[in-house]
């Protein structure tokens, strides 16, 4: 079973390619939800204001993806889907990748954009520091103080993370796990007489 996919470590440097006078500034973004694209956008239209075009794609998510791609008043699939491409074939998710174009005059025709946006995108994601991380189930652990030790003791074996706890008479931790021990992990303590567990 897949549990790992490939993103950014954080906010990738500024790219600049240049195509007959036009400009064509890259940047790359991890994001985590739909929500943040929009307030990074802006602030690259504050960073460009000369600019006429804030082209961009985004991905989300490993099994349920949502994705879009945005030309921005380009012509159509000249810009964000060249972009998306390039998501694409770099094999990264969580990632917002926005191509800010300065227009130079001369016009690239559609082939020219999409061989411009292609390559901004691809300079933008080779310069950025692709990391892979682990595809996480988080469960919920309820139980009696009484039996802390025998659950602790799967917790250590079994390495997995505790992400919060609440230690009184009835105790509660949430911990996280690689999806591929999920499953294995999620018995064990099924198992266990006076505990409970629930998958968040």
């Amino acid at each position: 079973m897949e549990d790992t996919y490939k993103t950014i470590a954080f906010p990738s440097s500024e790219i600049l390619f240049k195509e007959k006078s036009s400009k064509f500034f890259g940047y790359a973004f991890p994001i985590q939800s739909e929500e943040e694209v929009k307030p990074l956008i802006d602030d690259l239209r504050k960073q460009h204001p000369h600019a006429v075009h804030y082209c961009y794609a985004y991905k989300i998510g490993v099994e349920n993806v949502i994705y879009r791609a945005n030309d921005d008043g380009e012509p159509s699939n000249t810009a964000g889907m060249p972009i998306y491409g390039q998501i694409q074939s770099f094999g990264v998710t969580n990632i917002l990748v926005v191509i800010v174009r300065i227009f130079g005059g001369v016009k690239l025709g559609v082939g020219g954009l999409i061989s411009a946006y292609r390559t901004a995108a691809q300079m933008t994601l080779e310069s950025a520091k692709i990391i892979e991380k682990t595809i996480d189930v988080r469960f919920l652990i309820a139980f009696d103080y009484k039996n802390i030790n025998k659950v602790m003791r799967v917790v250590k074996e079994k390495n997995v993370e505790i992400v919060s706890q609440k230690m009184e008479m009835s105790c509660e931790i949430e911990i996280i796990t690689r999806k591929k021990n999920a499953e294995m992990i999620f018995d064990i303590f099924n198992l266990m007489f006076e505990v409970e567990i629930k998958q968040l």
